[in-house]
């Protein structure tokens, strides 16, 4: 059964696949930005911060699709039936992501529902949550002494039902960002060990990167269960495992508490570009 049912006529607007970034507002590209002060719908996720939403035109239409682990969220069908429909009674019309919609952002998945319906798109990158957390945390994904490879996986998925190749991920020469692990800490230590990777090898779980609250907990491998339980973490967080998190500490240059514009700082700054 379809899930959709097409209308006959043209398509009327056009749908613009956008990344909003790892959450500081500058970090938005230029042309993320002119799209999004066009927009005339905006489907936008929960990771989107309120600093981005700012610059919505304030008649256009915000429609909320987040996903969040433990909380009620739109499904992807509902999600890719909403893209369509709009683009049939809207002329530009906005799909905002966090970080890049290529990277664990199902854009791809939201693009085949768009060729189907014959809806035209474009996509804007941003910059991936990985690349912005190591960046704002110190910590360099690549490094000639210590990791000469950087590997981004999901630990989001049931890890236990559908079992993971830990070996794959155990040289100690690559560095290993996890999105969306803290659930499943115990089973990405517990298999990464297991593999071979040294309960010695340092972590970080940095939470709300790039932002005013920002926060990180540093630690090793054999101790990522219980970094992940520190109440000092709040949602999204992502974990970075490898040597090159040793670094941090001499390479850290952001400070949360003075991190930041306001929304009206923002806005008169990028009003001017």
């Amino acid at each position: 059964m379809e899930l959709f049912t097409l209308p006959r006529q043209q398509a009327l607007g056009k749908v613009w696949l956008v990344g909003a970034g790892p959450g500081d507002v500058e970090l938005l590209t230029l042309k993320a930005y002119r799209i999004l002060k066009k927009a005339d719908v905006v489907l936008y996720d929960a990771l989107v911060s309120d600093e981005i939403m700012a610059l919505v035109p304030a008649d256009a239409e915000k429609i909320a699709v987040g996903k969040r682990a433990g909380k009620h969220s739109a499904a992807q069908d509902e999600i890719n039936q909403l893209l369509v429909t709009k683009a049939y009674t809207r002329q530009n019309v906005v799909r905002l992501k966090g970080g890049d919609p290529f990277i664990f952002g199902r854009g791809g998945e939201e693009l085949e529902t768009l060729v189907e319906a014959g809806v035209a798109f474009e996509v804007v990158p941003g910059i991936t949550a990985a690349s912005g957390t190591s960046a704002y945390a110190g910590i360099p994904l690549t490094h000639r002494e210590h990791a000469q490879g950087v590997t981004f996986i999901t630990g989001h998925c049931k890890l236990e039902s559908r079992p993971t190749d830990w070996s794959s991920y155990a040289n100690s020469q690559n560095t290993l960002v996890i999105y969306m692990g803290i659930l499943n800490a115990g089973t990405i230590q517990q298999g990464l060990i297991n593999a071979g990777r040294a309960a010695s090898t340092p972590v970080a779980i940095v939470s709300k990167a790039t932002t005013a609250n920002q926060r990180s907990v540093i630690g090793t491998l054999g101790e990522l269960e219980q970094l992940a339980a520190s109440p000092e973490l709040k949602m999204p967080a992502l974990m970075i495992i490898g040597e090159v998190v040793g670094l941090a500490t001499s390479l850290n240059w952001f400070n949360p508490d003075e991190a930041n514009l306001s929304v009206e700082e923002t806005l008169a700054v990028t009003n001017q570009v």
